[in-house]
């Protein structure tokens, strides 16, 4: 038996591959490589170039390479950008995703790991917060989700599908042995953006939001290193084949951090200053964002591993390094910051 990752070839999706492989378990990536990357999937691990919302490539997916269970990446991920391109999203991400819950349901793949968002949660929610905490998303992005996570639940009670959704609070840094990180010459993540800038990739950095109602004027966020929330993944996979119930999880470590702390970090790790531009606030960016991480713990043993900022930074600037040092990928980082 195998696990499916629809959007293996993106930033998480490569990582969820490399601990499923690095744990021994069969893999299979389907991906439609708009925004991932063929050599981010790991040796060894089949590679199907396609769209989740192609019910015919998905159920003969599903039976050539037996699969029982399957995490679903692949969708829309920009709260900003989903705001002027709401139908977009709710495509990408509410829409395709029901057609893949079809598919599963007519092949009986009764396990499914969906990768949500603390975005469910709005601009202003309870902190830190907890899974039972309302649901207000202030964006298309945060909507398509929610909407998703229902559909997923209906599907649950009435076909007898087993899941997880984890809520992913801030995910950065790469993996700790440089296998993969964040390929996307316009990601648009701070702890990536911050790096590149301090590499000289970027000319300086945009700071969104400098009057917020925080202690040092701007966003507060939960960073999850990415390694850490793969490892959550593996841990609701081994939840779901044991026979465990259906579980709705925030995925962060339960403190956060500003914009200008992360600033700091990344000045810090790097020894490079670079220059700093403050900007209006973004629509749909929440002001503070901390989970409430108890849940996780309990139900699925969880225990991260690289909890700390300075390591989650000191992983992207390595990757950065080493990433954007091949000369043929220069071109693409030069053109953006041409623009």
């Amino acid at each position: 038996m195998a696990v499916l990752i629809t959007g293996g070839a993106g930033y998480i999706g490569s990582h969820m591959a490399l601990a499923l492989r690095d744990a021994g378990e069969a893999a299979v990536v389907l991906d439609d490589l708009s925004t991932g990357s063929r050599d981010a999937v790991p040796a060894g691990v089949p590679l199907v170039v396609g769209d989740v919302g192609d019910e015919a490539l998905v159920l003969r997916t599903l039976a050539a390479h037996q699969i029982d269970a399957v995490a679903h990446f692949a969708g829309r991920i920009i709260a900003p950008e989903s705001i002027t391109d709401p139908l977009g999203y709710y495509a990408a991400n509410t829409g395709k995703t029901r057609v893949l819950l079809g598919s599963l349901v007519a092949a009986n793949v009764k396990r499914f790991i969906f990768s949500s968002t603390a975005a469910v949660y709005g601009l202003a929610p309870v902190t830190p917060t907890p899974e039972s905490a309302p649901l207000d998303p202030a964006s298309p992005y945060g909507a398509s989700k929610m909407m998703s996570e229902r559909v997923l639940r209906d599907v649950s009670v009435a076909h007898g599908m087993s899941f997880v959704a984890l809520r992913y609070f801030n995910v950065a840094g790469a993996d700790p042995q440089m296998r993969t990180g964040q390929r996307a010459a316009g990601a648009a993540n701070l702890i990536t953006v911050a790096t590149r800038a301090a590499l000289g990739l970027n000319q300086g950095l945009d700071i969104f939001g400098t009057d917020l109602p925080t202690p040092d004027g701007t966003g507060v966020r939960d960073y999850i290193h990415v390694s850490d929330l793969a490892d959550a993944h593996v841990a609701a996979l081994r939840h779901l084949r044991a026979g465990g119930g259906s579980l709705t999880l925030n995925c962060g470590y339960g403190w956060g951090y500003s914009v200008r702390d992360v600033v700091a970090a990344v000045r810090r790790v790097s020894g490079s200053d670079f220059p700093v531009r403050e900007k209006p606030a973004r629509p749909g960016d929440p002001h503070v964002s901390i989970a409430d991480a108890t849940r996780i713990r309990e139900a699925l043993g969880w225990r991260p591993a690289r909890a700390d900022l300075d390591l989650i930074v000191g992983d992207a600037l390595r990757w950065e390094q080493l990433w954007w040092s091949g000369a043929e990928r220069r071109p693409d980082m030069a053109g953006r910051r041409a623009r």
